[in-house]
């Protein structure tokens, strides 16, 4: 047996400790320190737990020296380590509360119990300190690409030796069709590095936008140097992708200075994304101007932009609708992920039969609301007048300065539109009503008396019946059914809601109804905004599949 349970020569220990450090990559004062941790436990069998025993270890000569520590208290509670102060100052006059007192100890010489213990704290320590560093090296690489090799596939997730530790490919990160094997070296984007009990977990991903980013920096000089910069990525992984380009340098074509001369730098993007189509697009700061681009390569013949929901209406000719929207509406689905926008693909002739039916809705409603005839009405909607609100409320001048109108027609006009109104909410409150819709549903933000007639008609009758919804509840969804983009109507889909303003209308009925409190409604407000900030960052939008489906 040896009296240090690890190698009878101090200096044999001491190169022992250096080895460790040097294979795990650790500091080698973490390595003595585990050996004198392990030494103290060993110790504390041989003496007894009860007592306080420090162990040290001498870094130049490899000197374990042991020692008894007893502390000076107020109120003695363990007799094997502690000591009241009377009794210190018979020893020490000058003892006080706090006071430690050291005796040394002869070494101890392990047995089979004590040596196993002392490499089990040993290895636990090294452990606990390899992970330590390996999460501070890895969460510094957030970002970067990284090479591997395979080192197993588990159910479709692929687990990567990284040299000095392991990451992990998940399923829904691979490229899909992408057949990988033990062995096979690898590149990926380090997206996540998590702290857990059995270590740093690092998830890395081939399909993540940013991996896309990443390449071609490395592809590209000017995008390393900063000189043209990568403002947003779409991907439909390992099939198609659309990555937004810019540069202040005029000098430069940032598109062409990406695909490379004779296309060798996008290429050898594509290669490494198992042959994913690449669309570069030149960046403008006019939204128009920019997805006019992003639907590449079908030709747009107009777009109808409503800034406020951030939803654009594009008109293509007939023979491009399906080259717009794309095979499973993969082309909209990229530039609507690309741009941030909603965008709803129409041809010419689905465009002008809407234009003419919304003409004659309008019209027959003024005709009807007014007691005008024809004329009176294409003049009104000829000057933007797209609603009876408008006519009702709008200045009196702005009525009056039409040609071939007065300030006498303008009066009378607005009297009609507002009596008409009058007697048109007397009427929905009272089908509202007839219908069981409760009045605390009105008392909800944004909720108006034709969506509550709306509510009625769908069996939404309460403030809990609204709390029970969810947006799609309320704007209606897209879904994939068999290869084709299925609808589902919302309720109050025809009044053009935003996702935020149903989400705000369903969290206000929550807190009516009691079932969160106002409090947590502006956590849950802080949290949507900064989920949506992480989702810009990663150039994804929250409304892509609103529009097209997942």
């Amino acid at each position: 047996m040896s009296t240090l349970g690890i190698s009878a020569n101090r200096l044999e220990l001491l190169q022992v400790a250096s080895a460790v450090a040097q294979e795990k990559n650790i500091d080698k004062e973490i390595v003595l320190g585990a050996i004198e941790e392990a030494i103290q436990k060993a110790a504390g069998l041989r003496y007894g737990a009860e007592n306080d025993i420090r162990a040290k270890l001498n870094p130049v000569t490899g000197e374990m020296e042991l020692k008894r520590v007893i502390t000076v208290v107020a109120e003695v509670e363990n007799e094997s380590a502690e000591i009241d102060l009377a009794s210190a100052k018979l020893d020490n006059p000058d003892a006080e509360i706090g006071t430690t007192f050291e005796t040394p100890l002869p070494p101890i010489e392990f047995g089979r119990v004590q040596s196993q213990m002392a490499k089990q704290v040993i290895m636990q320590k090294v452990r606990e300190a390899e992970r330590a560093r390996q999460f501070i090296e890895y969460k510094d690489r957030l970002g970067e690409i990284i090479n591997g090799i395979v080192k197993r596939v588990e159910y479709g997730h692929i687990i990567v030796d990284l040299g000095r530790a392991e990451g992990v490919i998940r399923r829904e990160q691979t490229l899909p069709r992408e057949n990988v094997k033990n062995g096979d070296r690898i590149r990926a984007y380090i997206y996540d590095v998590r702290e857990e009990q059995r270590g740093s977990q690092i998830f890395l991903s081939r399909s993540h936008p940013q991996f896309m980013a990443a390449l071609f920096t490395q592809e590209v000089p000017e995008v390393y140097e900063g000189i043209i910069e990568i403002v947003a990525v779409a991907r439909d992984p390992g099939s198609r992708a659309k990555i937004a380009v810019r540069t202040n340098d005029g000098s430069i074509d940032p598109v062409g200075a990406c695909v490379g001369m004779r296309g060798s730098r996008v290429q050898a993007v594509v290669n490494e994304l198992q042959g994913e189509r690449i669309d570069i697009i030149p960046w403008n700061d006019d939204a128009a101007t920019f997805i006019v681009s992003a639907l590449q390569p079908a030709e747009v013949s107009k777009v109808v932009m409503d800034e406020e929901e951030s939803r654009i209406e594009v008109v293509v000719p007939d023979d491009q609708l399906s080259l717009a929207i794309g095979r499973r509406g993969q082309n909209v689905r990229l530039a609507s992920q690309l741009s941030g926008w909603a965008i709803d693909i129409m041809n010419e002739e689905q465009e002008s039969e809407r234009r003419q039916k919304e003409y004659k809705e309008r019209s027959e409603l003024f005709m009807e609301a007014l007691d005008v005839d024809e004329m009176i009405v294409q003049l009104l909607i000829s000057e933007s007048f797209e609603t009876l609100e408008e006519v009702a409320y709008v200045a009196p001048e702005e009525l009056s300065s039409i040609e071939g109108f007065d300030e006498e027609t303008a009066v009378e006009l607005q009297t009609r539109a507002r009596e008409f109104l009058e007697k048109q909410a007397v009427a929905m409150d009272e089908e509202r009503k007839a219908a069981g819709v409760e009045d605390a549903v009105l008392e909800i933000e944004g909720v108006t008396l034709p969506m509550a007639v709306v509510f009625g008609k769908n069996d939404v009758k309460t403030v809990e019946d609204v709390a029970g919804l969810i947006p799609d509840d309320l704007r209606g969804y897209n879904e994939m059914k068999d290869g084709e983009r299925i609808h589902e109507d919302g309720i109050l889909e025809n009044f053009g809601l935003s996702a935020d303003t149903a989400q705000a209308m369903i969290m206000q009925a929550r807190v009516t109804a009691g079932w969160i409190d106002a409090s947590a409604l502006e956590v849950a407000e802080e949290e949507v905004e900064e989920a949506v900030a992480d989702v810009k960052d990663e150039n994804a939008v929250l409304t892509a599949e609103d529009v097209f489906g997942s």
